[in-house]
């Protein structure tokens, strides 16, 4: 094996490489999108329970 076939498989092996840590990322941002996302859900959810509880809390005291 000659030393232009070792750099041609040290460039190949880093191209791949590249390639890996570029879908890497993409993957982890579309994965950060979804928690960003389920995190808006979440504080949605908090917010609606709140004021349901509030709310039943309130009727509670009225007595009704």
């Amino acid at each position: 094996m000659g030393i232009t076939d070792r750099v041609w498989g040290a460039l190949t092996s880093m191209v791949k490489l590249e390639d890996k840590v570029n879908r890497q990322a993409e993957a982890m941002k579309s994965q950060q999108q979804k928690i960003e996302d389920l995190t808006g859900r979440v504080i949605r959810l908090e917010a609606q329970l709140e004021l349901l509880t509030g709310a039943a809390f309130v009727k509670r005291l009225k007595g009704e």
